[in-house]
């Protein structure tokens, strides 16, 4: 019988930013993972128990048959998730790949990169999770959101709050069904034999710990959370965990079933942050909090109070439900480096200034989303005619229409399936703190890649692009309207040259409209006249526009942008 005291759960961020939510190369399938392992540890050192970039390479383009982009996003994509590395390395980093313009050279860097082996091979078969059938999806029918109807509906600080999607991005359960149902076999691929006439199958302590990729635990009577190795190491687990002191190594089969029977569901998942997380009253701007309408108001939730401080990443999450025709501003130390959830934002403004780790923005239509940097990665699902503006490492869209893209990017942005009408344009906005932030998240301004997506998925053709570039016609700066401290004063990336030839151009224009009328010799009664005609003007411009909605939001002087909660 497994020890009682100790739970596991499956971390949420692996699955929910780690895996791209698109049908797997067909032959990036269970037998062929399996044969990576085979293959790699064959290769001595350049395959095992690091696996280098040039070796999988081989296998990825020559064997599988996946593209070099493809493989290469695969090994990107793992390797921040899995590897520790500072925010200032990160940047470095990027700026090293940046200045090499010579491909010879570049591959020569991208040759001397590396991702722990067996962690590799749990990363790709958890892109199984989409290849699951109808039937298993089902399963997961009671987490928010989920593939349930949208007539089901979960609560949020006593409140009904209707379910919705298909995301299973965000479907803890699935995530945690997945692992259930697919434990034996991962065990079984990092696994060792010790061959005589038993065969028994051995499990090293380095096998354990990249289990601990996607999952950990506690004890049930503490709030700290354990690795997954030292869990299963302790005196009290190791005659349930099968752990042999001989050998230092773990019995395969014994520690699957352990393994099993203390799988939990995540205590920081979305379900448990509605359930009981805490609720935040952020004020929404040009809003009277205690007028008749505010029972209309969209649900903001936290877990933040609840997560150990040493374990935030990836844990500490912000749920924003149904916004409706608001204006959200906010920097705070409970948004700093949190996962943020956007669900059913309508008609709104969301000013989110602070650095994130990973951001979701699912069935969200007529929303600007202005991000502070995000560490990890933005994903978009199910939404029409958003725009976001962001600094962030990772970008995928799926399911989307009519959704334009200011990014500011080191990696190529991933249009996935289901997608029409993706207009890319580069970051074009500041703050005052935007630098600072960006230090904290790792964002440095070069490379940006906004303009060169790597689209995957079976619904893609070079004669029908899903997307275009923004025209230099219809690009304009965008001014985040908040006194902060900080001493960022521009947009810290320089822009296109065809983007900052028109800009120049309208700023030329602007300069002999000025000149033109102090030159006019105008009195001082048609100088009046004149401002009252062009202010009429404008106000007609902004009511048919739409902007009018937009600058009255704002009306109330802003000031909890920057509080502590």
């Amino acid at each position: 019988m497994a020890s009682k005291h100790v739970s596991i759960w499956v971390k949420a961020e692996p699955f929910s930013y780690g895996t791209i939510p698109v049908a797997p190369h067909p032959r990036l399938n269970s037998t062929n993972i399996r044969k990576i392992v085979v293959y790699s540890k064959n290769k001595g050192s350049a395959g095992f128990p690091r696996l280098s970039y040039t070796m999988w390479q081989h296998i990825a383009c020559n064997k599988l048959h996946l593209s070099e982009d493809l493989a290469w996003m695969y090994f990107q994509t793992c390797q921040f998730f899995t590897q520790s590395i500072s925010p200032v390395e990160c940047i470095e980093k990027d700026e090293k790949l940046a200045k090499i313009k010579d491909q010879h050279d570049r591959n020569k860097m991208m040759a001397s990169e590396s991702v722990d082996l067996y962690k590799f091979v749990i990363f790709l078969s958890m892109q199984q999770l989409y290849r699951m059938s109808l039937r298993t999806s089902l399963v997961a029918g009671d987490e928010w959101p989920s593939t349930s109807s949208s007539a089901t509906t979960c609560e949020l600080d006593g409140r009904s709050t209707p379910r919705g999607g298909t995301s299973k991005s965000l479907d803890d359960h699935s995530h945690h069904m997945f692992i259930q149902n697919n434990i034996g076999e991962l065990t079984d691929l990092i696994s060792d034999e010790a061959g005589g006439a038993t065969s028994t199958k051995y499990l090293a302590l380095e096998a354990v710990e990249a289990l601990g990729f996607v999952l950990i635990g506690k004890l049930d009577n503490s709030s700290s959370l354990i690795q997954l190795q030292d869990l299963a190491m302790l005196q009290t687990v190791q005659q349930q965990s099968g752990y042999q002191k001989a050998n230092k190594m773990f019995l395969t089969r014994q520690f699957t079933v352990w393994l099993k029977e203390c799988l939990v569901q995540n205590p920081y998942n979305v379900s448990a942050c509605i359930a009981s997380g805490t609720r935040l009253s952020w004020p929404f701007i040009g809003e009277d909090v205690k007028s008749e309408h505010s029972h209309k108001r969209g649900k903001i939730a936290t877990n933040a109070p609840t997560v150990p401080k040493e374990h935030i990443k990836g844990n500490k999450m912000i749920i924003m439900s149904q916004i409706s025709k608001q204006t959200i501003a906010r920097s705070s130390g409970t948004l700093e480096m949190s996962t943020v959830k956007i669900h059913r934002s309508h008609h709104s403004f969301l000013y989110l200034l602070s650095p994130l780790r990973s951001v979701t923005i699912e069935k969200c239509r007529n929303t600007t989303l202005i991000l502070g940097p995000v560490e990890a990665t933005v994903h978009v699902s199910g939404c029409e005619n958003v725009t976001i503006i962001a600094p962030c490492r990772n970008f995928m869209i799926s399911g989307s229409t009519l959704c334009t893209l200011y990014l500011l990017i080191p990696n190529r942005p991933l249009i996935l399936s289901g997608n029409d009408t993706i207009m890319l344009a580069p970051y074009h906005t500041f703050y005052p703190s935007l630098e600072e932030h960006m230090l904290k998240a790792g964002i440095g301004i070069v490379p940006n890649k906004w303009d060169q997506p790597l689209c995957i998925g079976p619904d893609h053709r070079e004669d029908q692009p899903v997307w275009q570039i923004l025209p230099e016609s219809e690009f304009y700066p965008f001014s985040v309207p908040f006194e902060m401290q900080g001493s960022t004063k521009s947009i810290p990336c320089s822009l296109p040259a065809h983007y900052q030839k028109e800009l120049n151009k309208r700023q030329k224009q602007i300069d002999t409209w000025q000149h033109m009328v102090k030159d006019a010799g105008l009195s001082r009664e048609q100088r009046k006249e004149f401002q009252t005609l062009v202010e009429s003007r404008f106000h007609i411009w902004l009511s048919e526009t739409g902007h009018k909605r937009e600058l009255d939001s704002l009306v109330v002087p802003l000031q909890a942008v920057s509080e502590k909660k």
